[in-house]
């Protein structure tokens, strides 16, 4: 598991993004129970993930309303199978609006370019 905490801040509301090998949706909860095994994580607003388990599609938006499919987009696009990418959102009080997506976006692409495979 990589995480990169701290990489998006706006509005009061933080970011960070984390991920590792995946291959199924049990895979994905064992995956978030540890995550959450950090406090910091386990209160965050929204831990919003998404995974490729070979060419199934699985997602959790976690309240942020298309979150996961952002991310699912991504995997595609990378073509990155049986791998999860959890984006973790510290709500800060103002709302973002579209602006969410973008920080997902961003959150996502952080990762890619400075995962260890």
């Amino acid at each position: 598991m990589q995480t990169f905490d701290g990489i998006i801040s706006d509005r009061g509301s933080k970011y960070a993004v984390s991920g590792g090998p995946c291959a199924s949706g049990e895979a994905a909860k064992a995956f978030l129970k540890t995550l959450c095994k950090t406090k910091k994580f386990a209160k965050a607003t929204h831990n919003t993930w998404g995974l490729l388990a070979g060419d199934t599609p699985i997602k959790n938006d976690d309240g942020e309303s298309g979150a996961g499919m952002v991310i699912l987009r991504m995997l595609e696009r990378e073509g990155l199978h049986d791998h999860i990418i959890v984006v973790t959102r510290w709500y800060g009080g103002k709302h973002l609006g579209g602006d969410r997506f973008r920080h997902v976006q961003d959150a996502v692409r952080y990762y890619l370019d400075n995962r260890t495979a």
